[in-house]
Formats: structure tokens, sequence, C-alpha cells
């Protein structure tokens, strides 16, 4: 009997030419797994090429409420993005992923487990290393760090055995897509110089007119988001719903040049319509109840935590402690934040909370005022003493 592999079936060219070249270098017996993290596809059809292309089994997993409870849900309270820019879509879901691969291959007693990620890519430092710390024991198979083939050579090899395929020499793009995010790279996005033909979005179709906008309002308990319009909600589902709404004006897409794990930089092209309003929304929730000192110091860990997610160094301590200080943040983050939607843009128009620090007595110029301006000369005195001194020694320099 051959030995087992489990390998990491999206139904994308990569996996679905790997399939038949494990079979053929390594002589074992594929099992193909799809995870369901939200994706739009059709598994069921993915299940169906995963089998007519050779492999000897295959699994549907759907983890689309473990990756929004246990995934999303962290994300949103750190508000994270790499670089500033991108909400970590693909990166969020890949240890969720490795982690259902070990246990697949626990339960089929396989040795290894194969992904088709490539040598330039990030995901096969997030699926390494995910693996080896759930379960050091296992294989690590990765086709196409062994095989260097270009795309169009991918397509030829899959036409030549009747490997069935959804991608086209025509449309040669990469995509990831999950309930948090789309990311879209290679053909002619490659190119940083030429701007992103609209045929690479798809859940950013701008189908409303530059007039239109309308309202919603998002509800937040203890970080996350809860309710949409008033309407309770599961976090998946309001993600989802939340995605059809802005989508359709434009909102949520990102074209930048990352600086990748591996040591170079790369062109992506992002789409998350929920992601980037839920967390801004969330964002002006923080800067409504917390405190200073605690919502800057938070910004630091939140681009520790962001950078951590992208470099696949989510089953580590510093994620668990990580995780653990932002959760402890996030215990007055409750309230409702109003968005306007609108062409292409997006705008938080108002935020309220029963744990608001925002004082108006203090904060307005009208009558009403209470602050009394002769602390502030005070204050500033004291502030300011140890420049001044400095300045009385001629150690400042103008």
């Amino acid at each position: 009997m051959a030995n087992k592999v489990i390998l990491a079936y999206s139904g994308g060219l990569d996996t679905s030419v790997s399939i038949k070249w494990i079979k053929e270098n390594y002589n074992m017996d594929v099992i193909a797994v799809l995870i369901d993290c939200g994706q739009p596809d059709d598994l069921n059809e993915a299940y169906e090429r995963a089998n007519q292309n050779g492999a000897q089994k295959a699994y549907i997993i759907d983890a689309k409420k473990e990756f929004a409870d246990d995934y999303i849900s962290p994300s949103i309270k750190a508000n994270l993005k790499y670089e500033k820019n991108y909400v970590l879509a693909t990166a969020l879901a890949r240890p969720l992923i490795a982690k259902k691969l070990v246990e697949v291959a626990q339960k089929e007693k396989a040795e290894a487990i194969a992904h088709g990620c490539t040598a330039k890519g990030n995901d096969q430092v997030r699926f390494d290393v995910a693996i080896r710390s759930l379960n050091p024991g296992l294989k690590i198979i990765a086709p196409l760090r062994e095989w260097k083939l270009t795309r169009e050579e991918e397509i030829e090899y899959a036409h030549k055995h009747g490997i069935k395929i959804t991608v086209t020499k025509k449309s040669p793009y990469s995509i990831d897509e999950n309930l948090w995010g789309r990311s879209i790279e290679c053909g002619i996005l490659e190119d940083v110089w030429q701007e992103p033909p609209e045929d690479v979005y798809g859940w950013t179709k701008i189908t409303k007119k530059p007039s239109a906008s309308e309202y919603i309002e998002i509800g937040f308990e203890n970080g996350v988001p809860v309710s949409l319009n008033s309407k309770l909600e599961k976090l998946q589902n309001l993600v989802k719903i939340l995605n059809t709404l802005a989508g359709p004006y434009g909102i949520g897409r990102s074209d930048m040049v990352e600086n990748r794990l591996i040591g170079i930089k790369s062109r992506e092209i992002y789409e998350a319509p929920a992601a980037v309003v839920i967390i801004e929304a969330h964002r002006q929730l923080e800067s409504l109840v917390l405190d200073r000192e605690l919502l800057h110091y938070k910004y630091l860990l939140e681009e520790k935590m962001a950078e951590m997610v992208y470099y696949g160094l989510w089953f580590t301590p510093l994620m668990d402690c990580l995780k653990g200080f932002i959760e402890k943040s996030q215990e007055n983050v409750s309230g409702t934040v109003k968005v306007k939607l609108s062409y292409k843009n997006f705008a938080v128009c108002g935020r309220k909370s029963e744990y608001s620090l925002y004082d108006l007595n203090l904060a307005t110029y009208d009558s009403g005022d209470i602050f009394d301006p002769k602390h502030s000369e005070s204050f500033i005195k004291v502030w300011g003493y140890p420049y001044e001194l400095m300045g009385k020694k001629g150690r400042i320099k103008g």
C-alpha cells in the first residue's frame, strides 16, 4: 500500500497539477482537502475536479465559523493591516488551513502534507511553519519548490495530461478568496506601472452611480461586530452581507507593492469591502472609548501582530501574549458606528457608546464649557520644565 499525503487543495492551477506530479514523483496516494473559509467558489465542483484529477479521496471541511470567530475576530480587535494597507485575508486563513490539514493527516495516518505554494511566496512559510509547529513528524512536500515552471508551462502540462483546470493563458491571474478578502496577482499586474484592468475585480465591480450613497450602522460588543443596521448577525453573516453592500460602490480596493517575507517585493491587488469598513469603524469606536495611553500603545502592538500574521507566526507564544493584551483592551469597546457608503469611498460619520470618554461639557467652546483655562498654564509649565532647563544650559539647538 502506498503512503498517503494530504494535499491542501484549492481547485486552482497549482494544486490541480500537483496531484499528478506527486503521484509521479513520490508514488504516494493523494488525499485532497478543501477547507471552506467562506470563498464564493463552488467547492463541490472543486471536489469533483480533485477526484477527476487523480486524488484517492477528497474532503470538504466547513471552517467558516471557526475562521470568523477565532481568526477574523481577533484581527478586527487588533485593526490588523500589514504595512498599513493589507487586511491579511489570505494570511489569516493559512494557520487555520494548516491546523485542519494536520487533523486530517492524523485521522488518515498520512506521513506527509503537501501544498501548492511557490518558492517566491509567503504562503509556503505560513504553511510549513504552522505544520511543523503542530506536528513536527509530518513531511512537507511543495511541488512548486522542486518543479520550476512558469504559469504558462503549468497550463500546458495540465492540458497535456488531461488535468481539469479553470485558469487560461488569456486570464492568467492567481486568485485567492475567503470570507475576509480576495487577492489577485500575476499577469499584467506584475508590471507595477500598469493600472489594473477592471476585469481583475470581482467583489468590487462598480454598479452604483457616482451620485449614489447610503448609511449603515455597525454595532459592536467587546470589539466584535454583532449587528448591521440594528439587526443582530453572526460575524460570518455580517461580513458576507457587508461585502455585498460596500462592494458595488468600489469600496475596499487596494493596489500595493508589499514586502514579502521571502525578501522580494511584489505587486498585489486586494478586495476587501467589509474588512476595510469594519476595521475603520472599529478603530473610530476605540478612539471614543479608550484612553490615550492604551490607544497609543495598542497601535504599536497592532503593527507587530500584523507582521506576525503575515510572517506565519500564528502558533507562537508571542502571538498568544499579543492576543491576550488585545482581548483585555476590548472590554469597553461596545457601541454603534455610523458609516456613509459612497462612490469609491466611505466615511465614519457618527459614533456612540455608553463607555464614551468624550465629554461635551469639556470639549465644547460654547456656553456650556466647564473647562477651566487657568489650569492649562500650570500644566504647560510643568510639562515643559525639562526642556526649559535644557534651553537655559544651551542644549536645545534651533
